[in-house]
């Protein structure tokens, strides 16, 4: 496999499909494999300049230090909005998302159809980074018949041991956080999985309401919300910096998701669409938000949908 290849698969923002011929020597040499329980664990910080657009650290906002816990319960984090029909939801809020997707790389045994046992999966980019993303699209890796898990933990081993990779139509949302971060409802409820990253360990949330497959051009797919901010965009620190307009004494706002888990055209991937806040009152469902006034498409926000309730 070529370096401009590699270089595709492993950092560009489109992946290529590629497969590689096994080096001569892959099976040569015995490496040791690593232990994730003792490994180092990489500094997380979703919240600096460079890895945050909503969410960036003020010494006033109060969100999380560097590499502290985030808790996703809590503050501006989780919000509770409207389904098409008008039901109670609540949906995590992860921040601006481009719609291409970076690479994981899953390991499998030749021969097998299922991942290697215990290996984690790994990455190559972490929050701050050009080229992060919470989606990920999976790439597989075809590595020996007698390949003992986490012997590979960095992307670079995977290429200069020359296995053969594979770009995937599976879309996963995967938000890598700080350790010890908590995410109680939805997917999040299954508390962290863990990967490598250069050698080291990262945590990732890994939210699983609906399947995600990429679209033909190989990006995430989108879906329409309709929100509604305490102040309007087209005004003095209005929009996302005043925070979403709510209910008289209470945390649910009008925001409206077109489409649900389970329902086609879902996904956590979202086209912000601001409707003017003197609409507040008279929107309860997709169509009374569809109806009224509006600020055009926005930013485009991961935030999966972890509760529907009537």
């Amino acid at each position: 496999m070529n370096r401009q290849t590699w270089r595709a698969l492993a950092f560009g923002p489109a992946l290529a499909l590629s497969t590689a011929c096994g080096s001569d020597d892959v099976t040569s040499v015995v490496d040791p494999a690593k232990d994730p329980a003792t490994a180092t664990h990489v500094a997380v910080d979703r919240f600096s300049s460079s890895a945050g657009m909503l969410f960036v650290r003020t010494a006033t906002n109060g969100l999380p230090a560097a590499n502290a816990p985030i808790d996703m319960d809590t503050g501006p984090f989780v919000t509770a909005g409207l389904g098409a029909h008008g039901e109670h939801i609540k949906y995590y809020n992860f921040d601006v998302q481009p719609p291409s997707p970076a690479p994981i790389f899953v390991l499998y045994r030749d021969g097998d159809n299922t991942p290697v046992a215990n290996q984690l999966n790994i990455v190559d980019v972490i929050p701050g980074q050009s080229g992060y993303n919470d989606f990920w699209q999976v790439i597989k890796v075809t590595v020996t018949a007698n390949y003992v898990a986490n012997t590979i933990t960095s992307v670079d081993e995977i290429r200069t041991k020359g296995y053969a990779v594979e770009a995937t139509n599976s879309i996963v949302n995967c938000p890598i956080v700080p350790e010890g971060s908590v995410a109680r409802l939805g997917g999040g409820a299954h508390g962290l999985t863990h990967g490598w990253y250069r050698n080291r360990v990262v945590a990732y949330f890994n939210f699983d309401e609906a399947a995600i497959n990429a679209t033909t051009p190989g990006l995430v797919p989108l879906a329409t919300i309709f929100v509604s901010f305490t102040t309007n965009p087209d005004r003095p620190n209005g929009g996302p910096a005043s925070g979403f307009k709510t209910e008289p004494g209470s945390p649910q706002t009008h925001n409206v998701a077109a489409v649900l888990p389970g329902q086609t055209g879902y996904s956590p991937l979202w086209t912000v669409v601001p409707f003017d806040n003197n609409a507040f009152d008279i929107v309860h469902d997709l169509a009374t938000a569809a109806a009224a006034p509006n600020f055009g498409p926005a930013a485009k926000v991961n935030c999966p949908i972890v509760e529907v309730k009537p």
